[in-house]
């Protein structure tokens, strides 16, 4: 799902940039499209390849477990095999959950980041440094959270990733441009979810809300900006979304979309580095009373990870 809406999004953003560049030549448009698709399907192919990794180390995780007896750290009862206590154990980027002494779930600092020669897994930082991976900033993160030797600065404990890639200048967003950037974001998200609907990638409930905002032109907007707040708010689900939780619409589209970080830091409106329903909804242009807490119902009947 969050590659798809990633894909989805970033294709709409490269049509619209494209075509307001109308006014240049053919060359010239024939080979910015060609460089920006190919660092685009470049950034969201590591997306993929890292989803897929950590599915499959979660998935071997439960499978090894299973395959322990209580001296190996497994539980077995009788003929039944417990599933693995970190199976459904959040850690948050930077951490890897282990069993304490007693079997329990916890939460330690990746103590290991895999060797990487591919520059694309490179990031860039909101200290504006580059680092060699994802894997690489959130564990110097984890170390300075916990106080550990480790970490080298203590302005780490807040560091996160701002885009994918070596850092690199980002032009200004204009006034005019994000001014006009809450409009084109309500369109960029009924249109993916129309997008995602008819290709049946969407669960009951979205597809509910899909239909009706279709149907019923005065919930177009309104649905489309409330599935996006419940979608990214995950970990946990708490009707707020963090930066981290902004992570899959912020980092592949900054490169490409130079207003969508100040947009989203505009949205934070306490700068309390959350964004409740409340603030989403009205940086996005919705009335009060049009932003309605649906996220329960759609918790609810999301699939089970």
């Amino acid at each position: 799902m969050k590659l798809t809406f990633c894909l989805l999004l970033s294709i709409i953003l490269c049509t619209g940039i494209l075509a307001k560049k109308h006014h240049e030549s053919v060359e010239k448009k024939t080979l910015e499209e060609e460089v920006v698709n190919s660092d685009e399907k470049d950034e969201l192919d590591l997306i993929a390849e890292d989803e897929a990794e950590e599915d499959d180390q979660e998935e071997n995780s439960v499978k090894d477990y299973e395959e322990l007896d209580r001296e190996g750290g497994g539980y077995r009862e009788g003929k039944s095999v417990q599933k693995h206590p970190c199976a459904k154990h959040h850690c948050g980027a930077g951490r890897v959950c282990v069993l304490d002494d007693k079997g329990k779930p916890a939460c330690e600092c990746i103590t290991e980041c895999s060797a990487e020669i591919d520059e694309r897994r490179k990031v860039c930082s909101n200290h504006n440094e580059t680092w060699n991976s994802y894997c690489e900033l959130y564990r110097m993160r984890c170390w300075c959270d916990d106080g550990l030797d480790e970490c080298a600065k203590d302005k780490y404990k807040h560091v996160h990733v701002d885009y994918y890639g070596s850092c690199r200048e980002i032009t200004k967003c204009a006034e005019d441009e994000m001014a006009d950037f809450p409009r084109r974001m309500r369109e960029w998200l009924f249109t993916v979810m129309q997008e995602l609907a008819q290709r049946d990638e969407l669960s009951k409930y979205y597809m509910k809300l899909e239909k009706e905002a279709e149907e019923d032109v005065t919930h177009k907007w309104a649905n489309a900006i409330i599935w996006k707040f419940c979608d990214l708010d995950v970990h946990p689900e708490d009707r707020a979304i963090s930066r981290h939780e902004l992570f899959p619409i912020r980092a592949p589209l900054l490169a490409m979309e130079h207003c969508i970080a100040p947009f989203l830091d505009s949205c934070d409106v306490d700068d309390d580095h959350i964004i409740t329903l409340a603030e989403w909804g009205k940086c996005l242009g919705l009335k009060e009373n049009e932003i309605e807490d649906k996220c329960i119902a759609v918790h609810e009947k999301r699939p089970k990870e």
